[in-house]
């Protein structure tokens, strides 16, 4: 495929993705398929010889279509958002035709350092205290990591390597062996310090955590990653307080803030606790720069060497929305998850079973584990709408987020009404 022909496969392929969100509400949201659906469909091996982007593009439709969950389709209602936006699909194609694998600034400045503003610009959409911002000679600084869980990951093992090297100061004697089998994390069912738990959008109560660990100097990370997005609202910047004690934070913009998969941003107070336990650096990848508040090698910030080009879409993103233009979509889905949980409160038939504070409502029917699990598969199979489930205090509890850019209260009056119907029929066998 040369130039040209890429320039006309690329422009039927904006179209085939434009198609396919515009008439997104007409497909079925999960699909119906059975595990190992797809290899009778393809060939056992690669083909021998080039074939046509005409029948590449056919087999799209024909072959991976079918096995689709439509995340962004405006009827599912599980897990939580996955961030979608024409911008940041844009930025995609554009970070993925430079092609940079940007893991030091030599390896390409621009890269390193979008990066490096991008995530101050988001810091201060947030109101986050200064120490966690870059700046042009801040000590503090943001990154972009995958997924939450690897955000987690590797402030737990730059907590470590801190923990040790501390107590190796005082204790010379000790080995890293001998610190390590005596090192203690501290988590609660959720895991870590948490603002919107997974389950059920629960917020810590970080005010009282952020002193203990601090008077204890136990490193404190938090993870807001679907709530985090809503702190850029006012109205709900409160549920951040405490953010302050903390050594590091991190929240997913590509969950609820319209940048695609995958941007995981995450802060330090001190990124030199991050390079400290990351660092590495055999001659090939050095250079005459030292890491500075000018100058960042975010291969010491996370696990993997190489990284792409995803500062590009938060920047598209944040100036073709503009913090207004998010902070409406935020509160569109909050006012959107209060119209969903007015309707359950409606029904004596079932109950809200936590607090609503965001997009999320957890509910059920009034009754048995078995009933609500019942009442879950038939939701599920039908295929209309898709919804997964939580347990909360040993109850089985219904999920409801509010997920897709494109959702509107029609939708949400449909899925009550499904939902509804469905608990009909189940009380009535």
């Amino acid at each position: 495929m040369d130039t040209t022909e890429f320039r006309k496969r690329g422009k039927e392929m904006v179209d085939y993705i434009a198609d396919y969100f515009e008439q997104l509400e007409e497909r079925q949201v999960f699909p119906d398929v059975e595990p190992g659906y797809l290899r009778p469909l393809i060939p056992d091996s690669a083909p021998q010889e080039p074939e046509s982007f005409e029948d590449v593009l056919k087999d799209v439709e024909r072959i991976i279509m079918p096995g689709v969950t439509h995340w962004h389709s405006p009827y599912f209602f599980a897990y939580f958002p996955t961030a979608s936006s024409f911008p940041a699909l844009l930025a995609d194609v554009l970070s993925g035709g430079i092609g940079c694998i940007g893991f030091s600034w030599a390896a390409s400045p621009a890269c390193t350092e979008l990066e490096t503003v991008m995530l101050d610009w988001l810091g201060k959409m947030i109101n986050l205290p200064e120490e966690f911002l870059a700046g042009k000679d801040g000590e503090g600084g943001g990154v972009i990591q995958g997924s939450a869980s690897e955000a987690t990951l590797v402030t737990l093992l730059a907590a470590r390597t801190k923990t040790i090297r501390c107590v190796q100061s005082e204790n010379p004697e000790l080995t890293e062996a001998d610190i390590m089998s005596k090192l203690v994390a501290y988590a609660s069912d959720q895991f870590c310090a948490t603002l919107g738990t997974t389950p059920c959008c629960s917020f810590d109560r970080l005010l009282e955590l952020g002193p203990i660990c601090n008077k204890e100097n136990i490193w404190m990370h938090i993870d807001a990653a679907y709530a985090g997005s809503a702190f850029i609202c006012p109205e709900f910047r409160h549920l951040l307080n405490g953010v302050e004690f903390a050594d590091s934070f991190n929240f997913n913009p590509h969950k609820w803030l319209l940048v695609n998969f995958d941007c995981s941003a995450m802060w330090v107070k001190k990124r030199s606790d991050l390079t400290n336990a990351f660092k590495l650096d055999p001659v090939y990848l050095q250079h005459c720069h030292q890491e500075s508040g000018l100058v960042t090698d975010y291969r010491h910030w996370q696990i993997p060497l190489g990284r792409r080009f995803r500062s590009l879409k938060m920047w598209f993103v944040f100036r073709m929305y503009g913090v207004k233009g998010l902070q409406e979509y935020i509160r569109k889905h909050v006012k959107l998850s209060r119209e969903f949980e007015k309707l359950v409160l409606q029904d004596k038939r079932f109950e809200i079973c936590a607090e609503v504070t965001l997009g999320l409502v957890c509910f059920r029917l009034k009754g048995s584990n078995e009933l609500n699990e019942a009442l879950l598969k038939s939701i599920n199979e039908a295929r209309k709408i898709h919804l997964v489930p939580c347990h909360l205090r040993e109850k089985f509890v219904l999920r409801f987020a509010i997920c897709s850019r494109t959702v509107e209260s029609v939708h949400i009056q449909f899925a009550w009404k499904h939902i509804s119907e469905l608990a009909t029929e189940l009380l009535k066998a």
